[in-house]
């Protein structure tokens, strides 16, 4: 090998190394966003906006009405395609180039505020139409589950908390009930990302520390990002909190960080 190719070799592996103190936040993250906009009819939704979430961390997302929560969201699973940016998942899954439900065969699942949950059915059979194997419904109502199947129903009836109502219509929820069923439902299409919209508007007292409860223990096997309101059940789950802001990221960091940055008190929380 020649003097000049060796030393060619030898600046390429060079630059190809991480440098000290660099982090690499590419492999470090499930979720990757980088530079998103999003603009409608010349008002821009998400600008220039960047977020790393890693791998089975419980992240919040907070901010004021118009912030781009829902806009992000909408980016992350394809429903709206970005004028700019970056969006990978897990290292190499280049989510631009997917559809909705190639984005959700990946291991990204969405929750809405609103559960959307077949109300003239039990709970287990919700749960049996959300099993990401299922291939319709009338398909799924005839066939007859496993036992391997049935037992992962009721695990996450369990974790869910919805056991003793397993044969229930799910129409006779109560509201913070119906959450947690679409919940479950969402677990039962095992995603590694878990978005969830406002999950405790409209509960009780009792229905809002079930569900935080319910929050943390997803956290760990998956990563969950929550987007809310309700600035006491924020704090009651979060280790780190991302304040969005006309776009952009204003603040990031621990709950009594972002409460206490001058910006955030001035757009959103309040003097």
């Amino acid at each position: 090998m020649s003097a000049l190719l060796a030393l060619d070799l030898d600046e390429a592996t060079a630059a190809d190394e991480p440098q000290p103190g660099a982090k690499d936040v590419l492999h470090g993250s499930i979720l990757y966003l980088e530079g998103i906009t999003v603009s409608f009819d010349g008002f821009r939704a998400l600008d220039d906006l960047s977020l790393y979430i890693e791998r089975g961390e419980l992240r919040c997302i907070i901010g004021p009405n118009g912030a781009g929560k829902s806009t992000m969201m909408d980016v992350i699973t394809g429903k709206t395609r970005p004028d700019l940016g970056s969006a990978i998942f897990d290292r190499n899954t280049d989510l631009l180039n997917l559809s909705e439900p190639e984005i959700a065969a990946a291991g990204i699942g969405r929750k809405f505020q609103k559960p959307t949950v077949f109300e003239q059915l039990p709970v287990f059979v919700n749960l049996e139409l959300a099993m990401r194997a299922n291939k319709g419904v009338w398909a799924t109502l005839f066939a007859r589950l496993s036992g391997e199947q049935r037992d992962r129903i009721d695990a996450v009836l369990h974790t869910i908390g919805l056991i003793e109502n397993r044969d229930l219509h799910a129409g006779a929820l109560s509201h913070g009930q119906k959450q947690w069923l679409e919940i479950g439902m969402l677990l039962m299409q095992e995603p590694r990302l878990m978005l969830v919209d406002e999950p405790v508007a409209g509960m009780t007292h009792q229905e809002t520390e079930r569900t935080a409860e319910l929050l943390v223990s997803l956290a760990g096997e998956r990563s969950v990002v929550v987007v809310e309101h309700d600035m006491e059940f924020v704090r009651s789950i979060a280790r780190r909190v991302t304040v969005l802001h006309e776009g952009r990221v204003l603040a990031e960091g621990s709950m009594d960080t972002v409460q206490n940055d001058p910006k955030v008190i001035e757009v959103y929380l309040g003097a």
